[in-house]
This record gives C-alpha cells, sequence and structure tokens, in this order.
C-alpha cells in the first residue's frame, strides 16, 4: 500500500478512536468495559472522593406564562350623528361620566317638528272618528265597511307619526352605554355632518388586554384562568383579571395565539392604550420534588444524577421538568429524601466510593483544612496562623 493511502487508513483509525473516546459513557459495551475496571480500581484499594451533597426536598412549584398586551376599554366608541345639522344644545361635560341613554347633543330638526305635530293632529282626529263610528257601527247605523275603512285610515296615521318620530330622534344624539366621555369636539352652532368626531365615549369600568403566548402554553391556559398584571404607571400594584377568550386559531407565522383577558378597573387607574406585563398562572404542582441544577448531567439523549447509596455514587436517569430559580423539578427517578451529589460530579463515576465533604469545602480530592484555635484531640500540633502584618 502506497503512503498515501497508509496515512489515511491511520486518520481514520484515530478518528474512530477519538470518538469512541468522548462517547464512551454512551457505548454499552465500552461504558460496561470501563465501569467494570474502575469499579475493580476501587476494589483494589482506591480511595473515596470527597463529594458535596444535597437532599432532594419537596416544594411547591407554580408554572406560569409570561406575555405582554395593551388594555382596550371594554366598549369603546366615536360618538357622531347620523343626520346632518346645526348643533342646537350639548348637555354634556368633557370627562364627564354618564349613563346610557343620557342625551349628550341636539341638533337644529328644522321643519321635522311642526310635521310631526301636523302628523299627530291627524292621527289623533282619526283616532276620534273610527271611535265614534265603531260606536254606531254598534246600533247598525253604520255599515261594517266604513268602520274597517276608518280603521285603515287610524293605522296609516299612526304609521306616519312613528316615522317622523324616528326622523325627529335622528337629530338627538344619546349615549349608547354607560362610560366616560373624552374631549368635546364640537361647538354651539357648529355644522356636524355623519362621520364628525363630536367626542369620545370608553367604558373603562372593565378592560380587556389582549396578548399572545405561544402554541405550546396553550395546554396551560383555560377560561376563567387568573391572570396577573402589571402597569409601569403603577409598578407596586397587581392587577388581577380572568380570561375571557381563547381565540379559535394560531397564527401560522408567529406560532402564538391570542387570548383576552378582563381586568376590573372600578379606580380607573389603567387607561386604554396602556401597556401591561400579564403573568398566567398555569399550574400549581404541590410536592413536586426540586434539586440543585448543578447535580444534573447530560449525556447523548439523557439526563442522569448521581446519588448516594451505601457510600458509593449510583447513576440514575431522571426525567426533569420545570428550572425554578437555581432548581430543576425532577418527574421521575429521584424521590424525596435522596442524596444527590451536586459538587465534585465531575470526579465521580459510577459504583465510586465517595465521602461527604466536610465544611469549608475540599481542594482536589482532599478536604481543605479549617482554622484551628487548639490542639488536636490526636495531640497533633494546630496550622501555623498567619501572623498580622
Amino acid at each position: 500500500m502506497k503512503l498515501p493511502g497508509q496515512l489515511l487508513v491511520v486518520a481514520i483509525i484515530g478518528g474512530i478512536g477519538l470518538v469512541g473516546w468522548n462517547y464512551r459513557q454512551d457505548i454499552p459495551l465500552v461504558s460496561a468495559f470501563f465501569e467494570q475496571g474502575n469499579s475493580k480500581k476501587h476494589r483494589r484499594g482506591g480511595r473515596a472522593v470527597f463529594v458535596e451533597t444535597k437532599k432532594a426536598r419537596a416544594d411547591t412549584v407554580l408554572i406560569s406564562v409570561d406575555a405582554i398586551g395593551t388594555a382596550k376599554s371594554n366598549e369603546s366608541i366615536i360618538v357622531t350623528t347620523q343626520v346632518t345639522g346645526m348643533v342646537s344644545k350639548i348637555h354634556f361635560r368633557e370627562g364627564q361620566w354618564i349613563k346610557k341613554g343620557s342625551p349628550l347633543v341636539d341638533l337644529d330638526a328644522g321643519e321635522l317638528d311642526g310635521e310631526l305635530a301636523e302628523k299627530i293632529a291627524l292621527r289623533d282626529t282619526a283616532k276620534r272618528t273610527y271611535l265614534r263610528t265603531q260606536k254606531l257601527a254598534g246600533k247598525k247605523n253604520v255599515p261594517a265597511a266604513r268602520v274597517e275603512e276608518l280603521y285603515g285610515a287610524l293605522m296609516a296615521a299612526e304609521a306616519r307619526v312613528r316615522s317622523d318620530a324616528a326622523k325627529l330622534a335622528e337629530y338627538k344624539v344619546m349615549a349608547p352605554f354607560s362610560g366616560r366621555l373624552g374631549l368635546r369636539r364640537i361647538s354651539l352652532g357648529a355644522l356636524v355632518r355623519p362621520g364628525d368626531q363630536i367626542t369620545t365615549l370608553d367604558d373603562t369600568s372593565r378592560l380587556k388586554v389582549d396578548f399572545r403566548i405561544p402554541e405550546t402554553a396553550i395546554s396551560h391556559i383555560s377560561i376563567k384562568q387568573v391572570v396577573t398584571a402589571n402597569s409601569a404607571a403603577w409598578p407596586d400594584q397587581d392587577y388581577v383579571g380572568r380570561v375571557q377568550t381563547i381565540d379559535s386559531r394560531v397564527d401560522p407565522t408567529t406560532r402564538s395565539v391570542e387570548i383576552r383577558a378582563i381586568f376590573d378597573n372600578k379606580q380607573g387607574k389603567l387607561k386604554p392604550g396602556m401597556f401591561l406585563t400579564a403573568t398566567l398562572t398555569a399550574a400549581v404542582r404541590d410536592n413536586a420534588i426540586l434539586i440543585p441544577e448543578q447535580a444534573l448531567v447530560s449525556s447523548s439523549d439523557k439526563q442522569f444524577v448521581f446519588t448516594v447509596a451505601e457510600g458509593k455514587a449510583v447513576k440514575t436517569i431522571v426525567t426533569t421538568g420545570e428550572h425554578i430559580n437555581g432548581d430543576i423539578e425532577i418527574l421521575s427517578g429521584v424521590a424525596v429524601g435522596t442524596p444527590v451529589i451536586v459538587g465534585g460530579v465531575q470526579k465521580v463515576r459510577p459504583g465510586q466510593a465517595v465521602k461527604e465533604m466536610p465544611p469549608g469545602g475540599f481542594k482536589g480530592d482532599k478536604p481543605a483544612k479549617g482554622k484551628k484555635t487548639g490542639d488536636k484531640p490526636d495531640g497533633k500540633k494546630p496550622a501555623a496562623a498567619k501572623k498580622a502584618s
């Protein structure tokens, strides 16, 4: 074989050996070989490694979803008119809270008032005529056909009155719901047309907050779920609301779903358009098992920890949950009270003898020396104290 071919074969063999060494813990036969060798070494007199352990503890795990959104009025409109007319009277003040049906603005209706009064008079005349004829018909003095004719005339007169009354009502602008008015945009005598802004009306007794959450969190969200929101304008106050609606579709671009929550705002501190940060309490798990995150070791697609049993390290495969303030939730693999190695993990192998690290830490595989104030019980002298300068 030529020299280049030999070099290629050597390079391939070396690469395979390097990969095998790096992943020796994940290859069953190789890892078993090394673990067996390590255990034999310890049986032949290998000394124990000092480690730090923590016991798995039980605690309550709160799973939450954070989102941001913008506050909106429960109901919100721009007050305008349906007809063109001159402003003849203004009934409201800027910033006033008004009730549903309260008058806001009157427009000059021109001749409609007179026409309505005329048609009301004609209707009343038709009604009196009909009632008088109906009495005569009871005495057989008037034919029934005449009674029916007068009844039809009365109905037509009432219809004309209702029609003109509806037209006249359009010249009076009323509040469609209870709420707070905004700035006045018109003056007495101004000509307003349909679409011209008179003022704004917002029902801010309750606020809607729309925000988006990732699709992976949908399983944690439900109707009437509690939502806590904060505003930069009132940083020390929490606002509590509930989920009202979950959108029926997931946005295929952002992979998120829109949620609408309703917040009580009777104090009126929150304003429509405010930016809010919301937190949804997705789930509460009592008696969850927690261990420090530094105890967790990842290998390929598995995660494990080293527990301690009878003075030896035991490699234990675990299933993890939430990460919480430096701890990690263990869903399976470790029970409450089990000692887990959190310090010196990199020096531990399965089946290796371990000793609990004393207070003061360790240096290498040896416990660190603490300060001494007197002779040891065995008669040895304490280490010399550092002299003060």
